[in-house]
């Protein structure tokens, strides 16, 4: 996060010291971690429950009656799904029975999202997926907590680099950065120096 911007008329307007601290000082990880371990508890205590139901883990039937209800169309009243192609998107999952798969992998990726975000694993990143799916939620016309949780995700996306400091990530986060630079560096061409014409004897 850049702690500056410089508008056309070339006015520099600094980024507040707390905004700074909050999103890039590591004790402020303090505050990110009950934030992210709440996130990542809903995520879990909502894939057991899938992972209990069998209509989630065997015939799919649950999140086909969630998609149906989404693609739906009210005689009167706004209908769940805003967005046309997000409907039409839907509807043609449901028509290549993609449920009966597609259930599977929410209580998976609910359960990986929530224990990564509780473990402070890559903790940006697992953010930016409960975050997504949250949107996904929302697009199809599901309120609930997705508002809240999406927000949060946002924020903690953006503090990526402090957000899981009291985690797995103060070793995470070091050992990734040295390893992209290492790589950075080894494909960095070297090109020989030539001595200038006339210089040899």
């Amino acid at each position: 996060m850049t702690n500056a911007v410089t508008t056309r008329k070339g006015e520099v307007i600094q980024t507040p010291s707390f905004i700074t601290k909050l999103f890039n000082h590591p004790l402020a990880g303090l505050i990110w971690l009950p934030i992210r371990v709440w996130i990542g508890w809903q995520w879990v205590m909502a894939s057991i429950h899938k992972f209990e139901s069998p209509a989630w883990m065997q015939t799919g039937a649950a999140l086909k009656g969630f998609w149906m209800g989404a693609v739906a169309i009210p005689a009167t009243g706004a209908a769940p799904i805003h967005y046309v192609w997000y409907r039409t998107f839907l509807q043609f999952l449901l028509n290549a029975q993609a449920y009966t798969w597609f259930a599977k992998l929410v209580p998976v990726g609910e359960f990986l999202v929530g224990a990564t975000l509780i473990l402070g694993i890559f903790t940006g990143f697992a953010a930016l997926v409960g975050g997504f799916m949250n949107f996904n939620f929302m697009m199809a016309g599901s309120a609930s907590v997705n508002p809240m949780f999406f927000a949060l995700s946002i924020l903690l996306v953006l503090a990526w680099k402090v957000s899981g400091y009291f985690g797995v990530d103060y070793y995470l986060v070091p050992w990734f950065g040295s390893l992209l630079n290492r790589q950075k560096k080894e494909k960095t061409v070297k090109l020989p120096v030539r001595s200038p014409e006339g210089a040899e004897a």
